[in-house]
């Protein structure tokens, strides 16, 4: 494990011991969240995502787009996504997002999962070069990037929602899915989703 990756662990357990765990729920959606969909939908799905995780990636290429157009902009799901990083490389690639205007939030997520292989790096110095070259095309200087990524304010509320799914939940691997309450591990098919999504909607 690189020391980056042991910087993200100790990080979190120095979050976990200085800041107090409230009685909130995780299933509480708040403004800090980032939503798609009706607020008023039938179902809710709550997915943990890490940016380095190539099942996360799998379901945001080839699975979420047909569950956004069945679903999502129909109306009958509400869909939160939330940061689950495992390691120092999904960290910083959950703060740039956070960085960026939300109405243009969704798509560079799905285009860092994407491109995952090209900035998600053992090597810490090379993934923040990699993911800044992503950043960049899309017009952001290096002065916003730099006071993005040492924010130490943005890592530690990321690694607190960490802690909160933890607590709540017990996730153990992403992605992971909340859908009205009731986790779902692991990435699914369309017709998985379909499955699950179409029962709840027939009660």
């Amino acid at each position: 494990m690189t020391k980056a990756y042991n910087f993200l662990f100790f990080t979190i357990f120095f979050v976990f011991i200085l800041t107090p765990i409230y009685g909130e729920s995780a299933l509480n959606i708040t403004e800090k969240d980032f939503v798609i969909g009706n607020e008023d939908a039938k179902i809710t799905i709550i997915e943990y995502a890490s940016l380095s995780c190539s099942h996360c990636a799998d379901f945001h290429v080839n699975t979420l787009e047909t569950l956004k157009k069945e679903y999502i902009d129909t109306g009958k799901v509400r869909m939160v996504f939330r940061d689950y990083p495992f390691n120092y490389p999904a960290l910083l690639g959950s703060m740039v997002l956070r960085c960026i205007p939300e109405n243009y939030r969704y798509d560079y997520m799905n285009a860092l999962f994407k491109l995952q292989p090209d900035w998600v790096n053992k090597k810490n110095k090379k993934t923040i070069q990699e993911l800044y070259k992503i950043m960049q095309s899309g017009g952001m200087t290096k002065e916003e990037y730099d006071a993005c990524i040492y924010n130490t304010e943005l890592e530690n509320e990321i690694l607190k929602g960490v802690m909160e799914a933890q607590n709540q939940f017990n996730i153990k691997s992403t992605p992971s899915f909340i859908i009205n309450g009731k986790l779902i591990e692991g990435n699914k098919s369309i017709k998985e989703f379909r499955q699950i999504i179409d029962k709840i909607l027939s009660q």
